[in-house]
């Protein structure tokens, strides 16, 4: 009787052992009895009945899907292979249980359909210009479809879109032709941009140097119409003086005799014939008439001696 109960005590232990689940802090328990959902258990230690239940888990973790290449036609007839990655998290552990039989193969299919449906409506210019549009198109379609399965689409990438060889030729050939166009453009730019700036520069050393030389004549015509200025300025203090010494006064001897050397000078160069002298200054001037009258023969020009004809 004793090994009966130890052996009823142990099988009663497997089977308890067999209810123990333990439910990981990623997941959710479905617990099913008979078949049918029961409730669903959080992350912990849980226990169901042997043999009557059974507990389905679910990873509620972000999951991701790789959507394989396919080829897919443009709006202007260029084929080109598209690939892109689905990333999603499951929302309703139910829903994503008993609503869809294989998500990763529905999700997959799901995304290349719509896939070629949104590059089907762009050219192939605005396909290669526009993925963060394809992803967002993409990943809000996929969201809509997919609501009922109790999964949200967190984002969707588009890993690469590759048109045909020849097509990629042309484009590299125009993206060459297009940068050598500019490379043209910017040399011509800078050359423009450097004339302009050498024009500039000559121009205003043209002015600065003609702004210098005028100044420097101006300079030049200020001091000379200074020197002329103080020279007449002299001039005319000498004849006032000269003139109140003559006319408001007895002249000095010393003054008759300057005036009268200038009019030697003047008889010598040809200027003048007749000079006059006052009657009370002729005795003191007697010697300076001769030496004037003396002066002035010398400078008459003289005849040539006359020949004396000899008779034989």
């Amino acid at each position: 009787m004793e090994a009966l109960g130890l052996v009823v005590a142990l099988v009663i232990f497997i089977i308890a052992l067999t209810g123990i689940r333990i439910v990981r802090p990623y997941e959710k328990g479905l617990v099913e009895r008979l078949g049918r959902y029961q409730h669903t258990v959080d992350s912990g230690l849980r226990f169901i009945v042997p043999f009557i239940d059974r507990m389905i888990k679910v990873d509620m973790r972000e999951q991701v899907v790789d959507v394989p290449p396919q080829e897919v036609i443009t709006k202007d007839n260029v084929v080109v292979t598209v690939d892109a990655v689905v990333y999603y998290e499951a929302t309703d552990p139910v829903k994503l249980k008993y609503n869809v039989a294989n998500f990763t193969i529905a999700a997959v299919k799901l995304a290349q359909t719509n896939l070629r449906n949104v590059i089907g409506d762009m050219a192939l210019d605005e396909s290669l210009t526009s993925r963060e549009s394809i992803n967002v198109k993409l990943r809000e379609v996929l969201d809509d479809a997919t609501d009922k399965w109790g999964v949200r689409v967190v984002r969707v990438e588009i890993q690469r879109i590759e048109p045909p060889a020849d097509v990629t030729d042309a484009m590299h050939r125009q993206m060459k032709a297009e940068r050598t166009r500019r490379a043209v453009i910017l040399e011509a730019e800078g050359e423009r941009e450097a004339a302009i700036k050498k024009a500039d520069g000559q121009r205003q050393s043209a002015i600065l140097r003609a702004e210098g030389e005028a100044e420097a004549i101006r300079k030049v015509a200020d001091a000379r119409k200074f020197q002329l200025t103080t020279v007449a300025d002299g001039e005319a203090e000498a004849v006032t003086k000269v003139y109140s010494a003559i006319h408001q006064g007895n002249p000095t001897p010393d003054l008759i005799a300057i005036k009268y050397l200038e009019a030697l000078k003047a008889i010598s160069e040809g200027q003048a014939t007749k000079i006059f002298l006052p009657i009370e200054t002729s005795g003191i001037l007697g010697s300076l008439a001769g030496i004037a009258e003396i002066f002035k023969e010398s400078q008459r020009p003289k005849s040539p001696p006359k020949q004396e004809s000899h008779e034989e």
